[in-house]
Protein backbone atom coordinates (compact mmCIF):
# COMPACT_ATOMS: atom_id res chain seq x y z
CA UNK A 1 0.00 0.00 0.00
CA UNK A 2 2.99 2.43 0.93
CA UNK A 3 4.96 1.65 -2.19
CA UNK A 4 3.13 4.33 -4.74
CA UNK A 5 4.43 6.64 -1.98
CA UNK A 6 7.81 5.65 -1.92
CA UNK A 7 10.05 8.38 -3.48
CA UNK A 8 6.72 11.33 -3.18
CA UNK A 9 8.26 14.37 -1.27
CA UNK A 10 5.53 14.82 0.49
CA UNK A 11 5.46 11.30 2.22
CA UNK A 12 9.18 11.45 2.44
CA UNK A 13 8.67 15.08 4.46
CA UNK A 14 6.32 13.52 6.78
CA UNK A 15 8.86 10.71 7.84
CA UNK A 16 11.90 12.74 7.93
CA UNK A 17 9.51 15.73 10.35
CA UNK A 18 8.26 12.66 12.51
CA UNK A 19 11.89 11.74 13.25
CA UNK A 20 12.88 15.21 13.90
CA UNK A 21 10.36 16.11 15.83
CA UNK A 22 11.23 13.06 18.14
CA UNK A 23 14.89 14.25 18.95
CA UNK A 24 13.98 17.79 19.01
CA UNK A 25 11.31 17.77 21.45
CA UNK A 26 13.79 15.61 23.82
CA UNK A 27 15.88 18.77 23.84
CA UNK A 28 13.04 20.08 25.87
CA UNK A 29 10.75 17.30 27.50
CA UNK A 30 13.72 16.85 30.05
CA UNK A 31 13.20 20.53 31.51
CA UNK A 32 10.17 19.78 33.25
CA UNK A 33 11.39 16.24 34.69
CA UNK A 34 13.77 18.21 36.80
CA UNK A 35 12.10 18.11 40.06
CA UNK A 36 10.76 15.13 39.94
CA UNK A 37 14.34 13.52 38.49
CA UNK A 38 16.04 15.51 41.19
CA UNK A 39 13.56 13.50 44.02
CA UNK A 40 13.79 9.92 42.33
CA UNK A 41 17.55 9.56 41.30
CA UNK A 42 18.63 11.50 44.40
CA UNK A 43 20.48 13.91 41.84
CA UNK A 44 21.92 16.99 42.42
CA UNK A 45 21.44 20.32 39.76
CA UNK A 46 25.02 20.04 38.62
CA UNK A 47 23.91 15.72 37.42
CA UNK A 48 20.57 16.79 36.15
CA UNK A 49 21.87 19.41 33.72
CA UNK A 50 24.76 16.87 33.12
CA UNK A 51 21.39 14.73 31.63
CA UNK A 52 20.26 17.91 29.77
CA UNK A 53 24.31 18.34 28.39
CA UNK A 54 24.70 14.82 27.47
CA UNK A 55 22.39 14.42 24.93
CA UNK A 56 23.28 18.44 23.06
CA UNK A 57 26.95 17.26 23.86
CA UNK A 58 26.79 14.09 21.38
CA UNK A 59 24.41 16.05 18.76
CA UNK A 60 27.53 19.26 18.65
CA UNK A 61 30.43 16.69 18.91
CA UNK A 62 28.80 14.47 15.89
CA UNK A 63 26.80 16.26 13.32
CA UNK A 64 29.56 17.46 11.35
CA UNK A 65 30.74 13.53 10.53
CA UNK A 66 26.74 12.53 10.33
CA UNK A 67 26.61 14.97 7.61
CA UNK A 68 28.92 14.41 5.84
CA UNK A 69 28.63 11.03 6.29
CA UNK A 70 25.26 11.22 4.75
CA UNK A 71 27.10 12.79 1.69
CA UNK A 72 29.07 9.67 0.94
CA UNK A 73 27.52 6.73 2.55
CA UNK A 74 23.94 7.39 2.11
CA UNK A 75 21.41 9.99 3.77
CA UNK A 76 18.11 7.27 3.94
CA UNK A 77 20.99 4.63 5.45
CA UNK A 78 22.20 7.31 8.16
CA UNK A 79 18.53 8.64 9.30
CA UNK A 80 17.24 4.92 9.56
CA UNK A 81 20.41 3.97 11.91
CA UNK A 82 19.69 7.11 13.77
CA UNK A 83 16.36 6.67 14.85
CA UNK A 84 17.37 2.54 15.53
CA UNK A 85 20.46 4.25 17.75
CA UNK A 86 17.55 6.95 19.01
CA UNK A 87 15.08 4.28 19.73
CA UNK A 88 16.85 1.64 21.68
CA UNK A 89 18.76 5.06 23.55
CA UNK A 90 15.47 5.97 25.07
CA UNK A 91 14.37 2.52 26.01
CA UNK A 92 17.73 2.41 28.09
CA UNK A 93 17.25 6.06 29.69
CA UNK A 94 13.55 4.77 30.86
CA UNK A 95 15.53 1.72 32.72
CA UNK A 96 17.86 4.20 34.32
CA UNK A 97 18.52 3.36 38.19
CA UNK A 98 20.81 6.49 38.94
CA UNK A 99 22.31 9.58 37.55
CA UNK A 100 25.34 8.14 36.21
CA UNK A 101 23.57 5.70 33.98
CA UNK A 102 20.78 8.37 32.65
CA UNK A 103 23.80 10.61 31.56
CA UNK A 104 25.60 7.16 29.57
CA UNK A 105 22.65 6.88 28.14
CA UNK A 106 21.28 10.62 27.13
CA UNK A 107 24.67 10.20 25.66
CA UNK A 108 23.76 7.47 23.75
CA UNK A 109 20.59 8.76 22.68
CA UNK A 110 22.59 11.95 21.35
CA UNK A 111 24.04 9.98 19.20
CA UNK A 112 21.09 8.54 17.14
CA UNK A 113 19.88 11.77 17.04
CA UNK A 114 23.14 12.84 15.60
CA UNK A 115 22.99 10.16 12.94
CA UNK A 116 19.24 11.61 11.65
CA UNK A 117 18.98 15.21 12.56
CA UNK A 118 21.11 16.81 9.68
CA UNK A 119 19.71 14.17 6.85
CA UNK A 120 16.17 15.41 7.15
CA UNK A 121 17.60 19.38 6.17
CA UNK A 122 19.63 17.80 3.60
CA UNK A 123 16.85 15.20 2.09
CA UNK A 124 14.89 17.76 1.90
CA UNK A 125 16.50 19.91 -0.27
CA UNK A 126 17.61 17.37 -2.27
CA UNK A 127 13.96 15.91 -3.09
CA UNK A 128 11.63 19.48 -3.74
CA UNK A 129 12.20 21.87 -6.02
CA UNK A 130 13.52 25.13 -5.55
CA UNK A 131 9.32 26.61 -6.04
CA UNK A 132 8.01 24.35 -3.25
CA UNK A 133 11.00 24.05 -1.08
CA UNK A 134 10.05 27.27 1.03
CA UNK A 135 6.85 25.44 1.90
CA UNK A 136 8.80 22.40 2.58
CA UNK A 137 10.72 24.72 5.19
CA UNK A 138 8.47 25.92 6.62
CA UNK A 139 6.85 22.59 7.78
CA UNK A 140 10.07 21.54 8.50
CA UNK A 141 10.56 24.78 10.72
CA UNK A 142 7.36 24.70 11.98
CA UNK A 143 7.79 21.29 13.12
CA UNK A 144 11.20 22.65 15.13
CA UNK A 145 9.36 25.76 16.42
CA UNK A 146 6.15 23.33 17.92
CA UNK A 147 8.31 20.68 19.00
CA UNK A 148 10.20 22.61 21.42
CA UNK A 149 6.96 24.09 23.31
CA UNK A 150 5.07 20.89 23.17
CA UNK A 151 8.09 19.06 25.12
CA UNK A 152 7.40 20.68 28.65
CA UNK A 153 3.87 20.09 28.19
CA UNK A 154 3.55 16.47 26.81
CA UNK A 155 6.37 16.03 29.91
CA UNK A 156 4.04 17.69 31.96
CA UNK A 157 1.08 15.04 31.29
CA UNK A 158 3.78 12.32 31.24
CA UNK A 159 4.98 12.91 34.66
CA UNK A 160 1.56 13.88 36.37
CA UNK A 161 -0.56 10.67 34.55
CA UNK A 162 2.79 8.07 34.72
CA UNK A 163 6.52 9.33 36.20
CA UNK A 164 9.32 11.03 34.33
CA UNK A 165 10.74 7.58 32.84
CA UNK A 166 7.89 8.19 30.72
CA UNK A 167 9.31 11.06 28.38
CA UNK A 168 11.73 8.51 27.37
CA UNK A 169 9.61 5.24 26.93
CA UNK A 170 6.91 7.40 25.06
CA UNK A 171 9.82 7.50 21.91
CA UNK A 172 9.60 3.38 21.44
CA UNK A 173 6.41 3.74 19.34
CA UNK A 174 7.00 6.88 17.77
CA UNK A 175 10.25 5.65 16.86
CA UNK A 176 9.62 2.29 15.67
CA UNK A 177 7.31 3.83 12.98
CA UNK A 178 9.38 6.20 12.09
CA UNK A 179 12.09 3.40 10.85
CA UNK A 180 9.22 1.25 9.21
CA UNK A 181 7.93 4.46 7.21
CA UNK A 182 12.00 5.35 6.35
CA UNK A 183 13.02 1.96 5.22
CA UNK A 184 9.57 2.11 3.17
CA UNK A 185 9.28 5.74 1.70
CA UNK A 186 12.53 7.14 1.84
CA UNK A 187 14.92 5.92 -1.57
CA UNK A 188 18.42 4.86 -0.76
CA UNK A 189 20.86 7.23 -2.76
CA UNK A 190 24.09 5.66 -2.11
CA UNK A 191 27.52 6.62 -4.13
CA UNK A 192 28.25 3.85 -6.87
CA UNK A 193 31.80 4.09 -5.74
CA UNK A 194 33.33 4.08 -2.20
CA UNK A 195 34.76 7.32 -0.94
CA UNK A 196 37.01 8.62 2.38
CA UNK A 197 36.15 10.50 5.51
CA UNK A 198 38.89 11.49 6.52
CA UNK A 199 39.39 10.11 10.02
CA UNK A 200 42.04 12.22 10.96
CA UNK A 201 39.28 15.49 10.67
CA UNK A 202 36.35 13.67 12.20
CA UNK A 203 39.04 12.82 15.19
CA UNK A 204 40.05 16.19 15.41
CA UNK A 205 36.76 18.02 15.14
CA UNK A 206 35.05 15.94 17.81
CA UNK A 207 37.80 15.96 20.25
CA UNK A 208 37.80 20.07 19.69
CA UNK A 209 34.13 20.30 20.43
CA UNK A 210 34.08 17.69 23.35
CA UNK A 211 36.87 19.97 25.12
CA UNK A 212 35.53 23.23 24.22
CA UNK A 213 31.69 21.75 25.52
CA UNK A 214 33.25 19.91 28.70
CA UNK A 215 34.89 22.78 29.77
CA UNK A 216 32.29 25.52 29.76
CA UNK A 217 29.75 22.85 30.98
CA UNK A 218 31.94 21.91 34.25
CA UNK A 219 33.71 25.11 34.47
CA UNK A 220 31.79 27.03 37.16
CA UNK A 221 31.80 23.54 39.10
CA UNK A 222 35.60 23.58 39.30
CA UNK A 223 35.65 27.28 39.72
CA UNK A 224 37.65 27.79 36.06
CA UNK A 225 40.73 25.75 37.38
CA UNK A 226 43.74 25.90 35.84
CA UNK A 227 42.49 22.29 34.46
CA UNK A 228 39.26 24.10 32.66
CA UNK A 229 41.79 26.37 31.18
CA UNK A 230 43.86 24.05 29.71
CA UNK A 231 40.82 22.17 28.19
CA UNK A 232 39.92 25.39 26.51
CA UNK A 233 42.99 26.17 25.61
CA UNK A 234 43.36 22.52 24.17
CA UNK A 235 39.99 22.94 22.33
CA UNK A 236 41.75 26.08 20.66
CA UNK A 237 44.74 24.14 19.40
CA UNK A 238 42.20 21.09 17.66
CA UNK A 239 40.14 23.44 15.63
CA UNK A 240 43.53 24.79 14.38
CA UNK A 241 44.90 22.04 13.92
CA UNK A 242 41.20 21.02 12.11
CA UNK A 243 41.31 23.74 10.13
CA UNK A 244 44.52 23.14 8.83
CA UNK A 245 43.85 19.77 8.48
CA UNK A 246 40.65 20.65 5.95
CA UNK A 247 42.55 23.08 4.32
CA UNK A 248 44.66 20.43 2.62
CA UNK A 249 41.80 18.44 1.86
CA UNK A 250 39.43 20.78 0.29
CA UNK A 251 40.22 19.06 -2.96
CA UNK A 252 39.54 15.47 -1.61
CA UNK A 253 36.04 15.25 0.35
CA UNK A 254 36.78 16.98 2.73
CA UNK A 255 34.55 16.98 6.09
CA UNK A 256 33.47 20.91 6.13
CA UNK A 257 34.04 22.55 2.48
CA UNK A 258 35.29 25.76 2.88
CA UNK A 259 33.28 26.96 -0.20
CA UNK A 260 30.36 26.77 1.70
CA UNK A 261 31.36 30.29 3.21
CA UNK A 262 31.59 31.72 0.49
CA UNK A 263 28.20 32.98 0.56
CA UNK A 264 28.13 35.43 3.18
CA UNK A 265 24.47 34.20 4.19
CA UNK A 266 25.72 30.82 5.05
CA UNK A 267 28.37 32.18 8.09
CA UNK A 268 25.69 34.75 9.12
CA UNK A 269 22.67 32.16 9.16
CA UNK A 270 24.65 29.55 11.52
CA UNK A 271 25.83 32.09 13.95
CA UNK A 272 21.66 33.26 13.59
CA UNK A 273 21.32 29.33 14.63
CA UNK A 274 23.97 29.47 17.54
CA UNK A 275 21.59 32.14 19.23
CA UNK A 276 18.30 30.43 18.60
CA UNK A 277 19.29 27.36 20.20
CA UNK A 278 21.01 29.72 23.14
CA UNK A 279 17.68 31.28 23.32
CA UNK A 280 15.51 28.08 23.65
CA UNK A 281 17.68 26.15 26.71
CA UNK A 282 18.55 29.28 28.16
CA UNK A 283 14.89 29.91 28.69
CA UNK A 284 13.58 27.01 29.67
CA UNK A 285 15.62 25.66 32.27
CA UNK A 286 15.61 28.91 34.83
CA UNK A 287 11.18 29.38 33.60
CA UNK A 288 10.74 25.16 34.20
CA UNK A 289 12.27 24.88 37.90
CA UNK A 290 10.62 28.54 38.42
CA UNK A 291 7.06 27.17 37.51
CA UNK A 292 7.51 23.74 39.33
CA UNK A 293 9.57 24.61 42.47
CA UNK A 294 8.99 27.98 43.23
CA UNK A 295 5.16 28.49 41.88
CA UNK A 296 4.31 25.08 43.19
CA UNK A 297 2.75 23.91 39.82
CA UNK A 298 2.44 19.96 38.96
CA UNK A 299 4.56 19.03 36.33
CA UNK A 300 1.41 19.22 34.13
CA UNK A 301 0.29 22.65 35.34
CA UNK A 302 3.64 24.24 34.38
CA UNK A 303 2.97 22.49 30.83
CA UNK A 304 0.10 23.76 30.15
CA UNK A 305 1.39 27.34 31.18
CA UNK A 306 3.88 26.98 28.56
CA UNK A 307 0.63 26.35 26.07
CA UNK A 308 0.62 29.79 24.69
CA UNK A 309 4.86 29.24 23.27
CA UNK A 310 3.46 26.17 21.35
CA UNK A 311 0.19 27.91 19.95
CA UNK A 312 2.54 30.88 18.70
CA UNK A 313 5.07 29.01 17.35
CA UNK A 314 1.76 27.66 15.35
CA UNK A 315 0.65 30.37 14.42
CA UNK A 316 3.72 31.74 12.90
CA UNK A 317 6.31 29.22 11.02
CA UNK A 318 3.87 28.18 8.19
CA UNK A 319 3.58 32.01 7.28
CA UNK A 320 6.84 32.70 8.03
CA UNK A 321 8.18 29.60 5.81
CA UNK A 322 6.41 30.87 2.90
CA UNK A 323 7.33 34.25 3.04
CA UNK A 324 10.86 33.84 3.22
CA UNK A 325 10.99 32.55 -0.33
CA UNK A 326 8.77 35.57 -1.41
CA UNK A 327 10.67 38.81 0.85
CA UNK A 328 13.72 36.91 1.70
CA UNK A 329 14.10 35.72 5.44
CA UNK A 330 16.01 38.82 6.86
CA UNK A 331 13.63 40.64 8.10
CA UNK A 332 11.29 37.60 9.15
CA UNK A 333 14.45 36.68 11.05
CA UNK A 334 15.01 39.80 12.92
CA UNK A 335 11.25 40.28 14.02
CA UNK A 336 11.17 36.91 15.38
CA UNK A 337 14.48 37.42 17.25
CA UNK A 338 13.61 40.63 18.87
CA UNK A 339 9.85 39.43 19.54
CA UNK A 340 11.63 36.49 21.07
CA UNK A 341 13.74 38.79 23.49
CA UNK A 342 10.48 41.21 23.95
CA UNK A 343 9.13 37.99 25.48
CA UNK A 344 11.43 36.79 27.69
CA UNK A 345 11.77 40.84 29.35
CA UNK A 346 8.13 40.45 29.88
CA UNK A 347 8.22 37.12 31.78
CA UNK A 348 11.19 38.36 33.58
CA UNK A 349 9.43 41.62 34.39
CA UNK A 350 6.17 39.43 35.42
CA UNK A 351 8.05 36.68 37.62
CA UNK A 352 7.16 36.86 41.16
CA UNK A 353 7.08 34.04 44.00
CA UNK A 354 2.65 34.38 43.86
CA UNK A 355 2.31 35.06 40.27
CA UNK A 356 -0.31 34.10 38.63
CA UNK A 357 0.33 32.02 35.39
CA UNK A 358 -1.55 34.75 33.73
CA UNK A 359 0.84 37.33 34.42
CA UNK A 360 3.90 35.56 32.06
CA UNK A 361 1.22 34.29 29.45
CA UNK A 362 1.18 37.05 27.24
CA UNK A 363 4.86 37.26 27.74
CA UNK A 364 4.75 33.43 27.01
CA UNK A 365 3.21 34.32 23.60
CA UNK A 366 4.88 36.70 22.21
CA UNK A 367 8.18 34.09 22.84
CA UNK A 368 6.17 31.22 20.95
CA UNK A 369 5.26 34.35 18.11
CA UNK A 370 8.96 35.45 17.49
CA UNK A 371 10.36 31.35 17.63
CA UNK A 372 8.05 30.65 14.68
CA UNK A 373 9.26 33.14 12.81
CA UNK A 374 13.31 31.86 13.02
CA UNK A 375 13.34 28.09 12.05
CA UNK A 376 11.80 28.18 8.32
CA UNK A 377 13.06 31.04 7.36
CA UNK A 378 16.90 30.17 8.87
CA UNK A 379 16.59 26.72 7.23
CA UNK A 380 15.69 28.25 3.90
CA UNK A 381 18.33 30.66 4.20
CA UNK A 382 20.80 28.92 4.93
CA UNK A 383 20.68 26.22 2.42
CA UNK A 384 19.83 28.11 -0.68
CA UNK A 385 22.25 28.37 -2.10
CA UNK A 386 24.02 25.17 -1.40
CA UNK A 387 25.25 22.85 -3.96
CA UNK A 388 23.18 19.58 -4.29
CA UNK A 389 26.37 17.59 -3.39
CA UNK A 390 26.96 19.24 -0.68
CA UNK A 391 23.56 19.53 1.67
CA UNK A 392 24.47 16.84 3.86
CA UNK A 393 27.56 18.71 4.72
CA UNK A 394 26.36 21.85 5.18
CA UNK A 395 23.23 20.40 7.07
CA UNK A 396 25.75 18.93 9.55
CA UNK A 397 27.79 21.87 9.73
CA UNK A 398 24.48 24.14 10.87
CA UNK A 399 22.93 21.39 12.82
CA UNK A 400 26.11 21.03 14.59
CA UNK A 401 26.92 24.92 15.48
CA UNK A 402 23.16 24.99 16.88
CA UNK A 403 24.02 22.07 19.18
CA UNK A 404 26.64 24.18 20.46
CA UNK A 405 24.56 26.88 20.99
CA UNK A 406 22.43 24.56 22.98
CA UNK A 407 25.57 23.26 24.89
CA UNK A 408 26.93 26.57 25.34
CA UNK A 409 23.46 27.81 26.89
CA UNK A 410 23.21 24.78 28.94
CA UNK A 411 26.97 25.66 30.53
CA UNK A 412 26.64 29.73 30.98
CA UNK A 413 22.99 29.44 31.97
CA UNK A 414 23.48 26.94 34.47
CA UNK A 415 27.07 28.50 35.38
CA UNK A 416 24.98 32.23 35.77
CA UNK A 417 21.88 30.65 37.53
CA UNK A 418 24.01 28.55 40.58
CA UNK A 419 26.57 31.63 40.83
CA UNK A 420 23.01 33.98 40.89
CA UNK A 421 21.48 31.62 42.87
CA UNK A 422 24.23 31.27 45.81
CA UNK A 423 24.25 34.89 46.06
CA UNK A 424 20.51 35.96 46.22
CA UNK A 425 19.88 33.43 48.51
CA UNK A 426 22.53 34.67 51.02
CA UNK A 427 20.99 38.17 50.51
CA UNK A 428 17.47 37.06 50.98
CA UNK A 429 18.16 34.99 53.85
CA UNK A 430 19.52 38.12 55.87
CA UNK A 431 16.49 40.13 55.72
CA UNK A 432 14.14 37.51 56.36
CA UNK A 433 16.34 36.46 59.52
CA UNK A 434 15.47 39.48 60.75
CA UNK A 435 11.59 38.21 61.85
CA UNK A 436 13.17 35.50 63.69
CA UNK A 437 14.64 35.25 67.60
CA UNK A 438 18.28 36.70 66.86
CA UNK A 439 19.76 33.25 68.51
CA UNK A 440 18.74 31.52 65.40
CA UNK A 441 19.48 34.02 62.26
CA UNK A 442 23.07 33.21 61.69
CA UNK A 443 22.27 29.86 61.60
CA UNK A 444 19.32 30.37 59.51
CA UNK A 445 21.40 32.55 57.06
CA UNK A 446 24.63 29.96 57.32
CA UNK A 447 21.68 27.09 55.79
CA UNK A 448 20.97 28.73 52.61
CA UNK A 449 24.41 30.20 52.13
CA UNK A 450 25.98 26.58 52.24
CA UNK A 451 23.41 25.04 50.17
CA UNK A 452 23.82 27.62 47.29
CA UNK A 453 27.01 27.10 47.16
CA UNK A 454 26.51 23.35 47.10
CA UNK A 455 27.08 22.40 43.21
CA UNK A 456 23.42 23.88 42.67
CA UNK A 457 21.01 21.16 44.59
CA UNK A 458 17.99 22.48 44.08
CA UNK A 459 16.14 20.41 46.51
CA UNK A 460 18.69 21.31 49.35
CA UNK A 461 18.20 24.51 48.67
CA UNK A 462 14.71 24.52 48.51
CA UNK A 463 14.67 22.68 51.98
CA UNK A 464 18.02 24.26 53.66
CA UNK A 465 15.75 24.92 56.85
CA UNK A 466 14.19 21.81 57.04
CA UNK A 467 16.82 20.22 59.32
CA UNK A 468 15.95 21.83 62.67
CA UNK A 469 17.61 21.29 65.80
CA UNK A 470 15.49 18.44 67.93
CA UNK A 471 15.02 21.20 71.09
CA UNK A 472 13.98 24.49 69.02
CA UNK A 473 10.47 26.01 70.57
CA UNK A 474 8.00 24.76 67.60
CA UNK A 475 6.58 28.34 67.10
CA UNK A 476 10.32 29.53 65.97
CA UNK A 477 10.56 26.17 64.27
CA UNK A 478 7.30 26.69 61.80
CA UNK A 479 8.43 30.36 61.61
CA UNK A 480 11.54 29.34 60.17
CA UNK A 481 10.13 27.12 58.07
CA UNK A 482 7.45 29.39 56.48
CA UNK A 483 10.42 32.39 55.85
CA UNK A 484 12.41 29.53 54.16
CA UNK A 485 10.16 29.17 51.39
CA UNK A 486 10.08 32.72 51.14
CA UNK A 487 13.81 32.84 51.04
CA UNK A 488 13.76 30.21 48.07
CA UNK A 489 11.03 32.04 45.91
CA UNK A 490 12.31 35.47 46.12
CA UNK A 491 15.83 34.33 45.40
CA UNK A 492 15.52 32.06 42.93
CA UNK A 493 13.37 34.76 41.09
CA UNK A 494 16.21 37.10 42.12
CA UNK A 495 18.46 34.71 40.23
CA UNK A 496 16.47 34.31 37.57
CA UNK A 497 16.10 38.12 35.66
CA UNK A 498 20.09 38.10 34.84
CA UNK A 499 20.45 35.01 33.96
CA UNK A 500 17.78 34.87 31.21
CA UNK A 501 19.21 38.60 30.85
CA UNK A 502 21.96 36.58 29.05
CA UNK A 503 19.77 35.18 26.35
CA UNK A 504 17.85 37.89 25.55
CA UNK A 505 21.75 39.46 24.63
CA UNK A 506 22.48 36.32 22.74
CA UNK A 507 19.33 36.53 20.51
CA UNK A 508 19.89 40.57 19.89
CA UNK A 509 22.81 39.94 18.82
CA UNK A 510 21.38 37.70 16.25
CA UNK A 511 19.05 40.36 15.19
CA UNK A 512 22.01 42.49 14.82
CA UNK A 513 23.81 39.82 12.60
CA UNK A 514 20.62 39.59 10.30
CA UNK A 515 21.36 43.62 9.30
CA UNK A 516 24.31 42.04 7.61
CA UNK A 517 22.45 39.01 5.87
CA UNK A 518 22.09 39.89 2.02
CA UNK A 519 18.17 39.94 1.27
CA UNK A 520 17.13 37.79 -1.51
CA UNK A 521 13.59 38.08 -3.54
CA UNK A 522 11.92 34.94 -5.06
CA UNK A 523 13.47 31.25 -4.39
CA UNK A 524 16.57 30.90 -5.67
CA UNK A 525 18.02 27.47 -7.51
CA UNK A 526 19.80 25.36 -5.77
CA UNK A 527 24.29 26.01 -6.24
CA UNK A 528 22.82 30.25 -7.22
CA UNK A 529 25.59 31.97 -6.14
CA UNK A 530 28.30 29.41 -5.72
CA UNK A 531 30.52 27.30 -7.69
CA UNK A 532 28.08 24.49 -9.15
CA UNK A 533 28.66 21.09 -7.44
CA UNK A 534 30.99 19.36 -10.05
CA UNK A 535 33.29 22.67 -9.92
CA UNK A 536 33.78 22.42 -6.15
CA UNK A 537 36.43 20.00 -5.20
CA UNK A 538 34.41 16.85 -2.85
CA UNK A 539 31.24 17.85 -3.90
CA UNK A 540 30.96 15.38 -7.01
CA UNK A 541 26.85 15.18 -7.20
CA UNK A 542 26.86 13.74 -10.28
CA UNK A 543 28.16 10.54 -9.24
CA UNK A 544 25.19 10.10 -6.99
CA UNK A 545 23.54 6.88 -8.40
CA UNK A 546 20.06 8.63 -9.08
CA UNK A 547 20.81 11.14 -6.71
CA UNK A 548 18.13 14.78 -6.64
CA UNK A 549 19.69 17.13 -8.42
CA UNK A 550 18.00 19.48 -6.14
CA UNK A 551 15.58 20.73 -8.49
CA UNK A 552 13.63 18.13 -8.04
CA UNK A 553 11.94 14.72 -6.37
CA UNK A 554 14.31 12.05 -5.77
CA UNK A 555 14.64 9.50 -8.70
CA UNK A 556 16.61 7.10 -6.91
CA UNK A 557 17.65 3.70 -7.47
CA UNK A 558 15.75 1.68 -5.34
CA UNK A 559 18.47 -0.19 -3.42
CA UNK A 560 16.05 -1.46 -0.31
Amino acid sequence: MLRKWRGNPWAILTTLSLGFFMTLIDLTIVNIAIPDMVEDLDASLDEVLWVVNAYTLALAVLMITAGRLGDLRGKRNLFAAGVAFFTLASLACGLAQDPAQLIAFRAVQGVGAAMLMPQTLSIIADVFPADKRGVAMGIWGAVAGVSGALGPILGGALISELDWRWIFLVNLPLGALVLFLAVALIPDTRRAERHRLGLPGVALASAALLCLAFALIEGERYDWNGWIVALLGASAALLVAFLAYERGRQDDEPLVPFSLFKDRNFALVNFVGIAVSFGIVGMLLPLTIYLQSVLGFSPLKAGLVLLPMALGSIVTAGPAGAFADRIGGKYILMTGLLAWGAGLLWVVSAAEPGASWTTVAPGLGLIGLGAGCTFAPMATEVMRNVPAGLTGAASGLNNSLRQVGSVLAGAVIGAVLQTQIAASLTDEARRQATALPEDYRDDFVAGFADSGSAGGDVGATQNAAADLPADMPDAVATRMQELGGQVFGQGFVDAMGPTIGVSVAVLAAGAVACLAVKRHVGPSPAGHGLPAADDIPGAEAATDTGAATGSGPVAAADHA
